[in-house]
């Protein structure tokens, strides 16, 4: 049995649950409304203030699926009570991050300043070197986090670039002079 998949998922006060037909779950909470469609061969019910999701078989896709469905709920009821955040940092001399309105301006060294609009749903927050993401859809924030970083990854000799707050760089040591 899926150690992750049998656990029930606690509704905490003030947060619905919506289980339509083909498994189309509707999470609102106070932070906003998630609704996702899950795998249809799951089984999906509400028992006394509780998400208990079980498996029809023990076909090894039947394994991957209860514990992924269960862990896609509860990170949908997480979202609309706490809301999802990533932390990224910008290090280097000149490289700077700003905000104006729903535009985040990365300046990273490039002939030209970039430019990203935040997504629908999600908030980019600059203090100083550091960027926030903040949204109540983990997959979203993730990727938008993703995105940024990708404008100019950490390089490993002077660690230059945008890194995640808890990412930890290899460092590498430069090449050594003549003798």
């Amino acid at each position: 049995m899926s150690r992750i998949g049998r656990m029930p998922i606690a509704v905490p006060a003030g947060v619905t649950v919506d289980i339509a037909e083909n498994n189309h779950v509707t999470v609102k909470g106070p932070k906003g409304t998630l609704d996702r469609v899950l795998p249809q061969e799951m089984e999906i019910k509400m028992e006394d203030g509780q998400v208990v999701v079980s498996r029809p078989n023990d076909l090894k896709k039947m394994k991957s699926l209860h514990g992924l469905t269960r862990t896609l709920i509860a990170n949908m009821v997480y979202g609309v009570t706490e809301g999802y955040e990533k932390v990224l940092e910008v290090n280097g001399v000149g490289y700077r991050a700003a905000k104006s309105g729903k535009k985040l301006t990365l300046n990273l060294g490039y002939s030209h300043p970039v430019e990203m609009e935040d997504p629908e749903g999600l908030e980019a927050v600059v203090d100083g070197n550091k960027i926030t993401v903040k949204g109540i859809d983990k997959e979203k924030v993730g990727q938008y986090a993703a995105e940024i970083r990708e404008k100019r990854k950490p390089e490993p000799y002077k660690g230059k670039g945008i890194k995640y707050a808890d990412e930890v760089i290899r460092r590498k040591v430069g090449k050594t002079g003549k003798k």
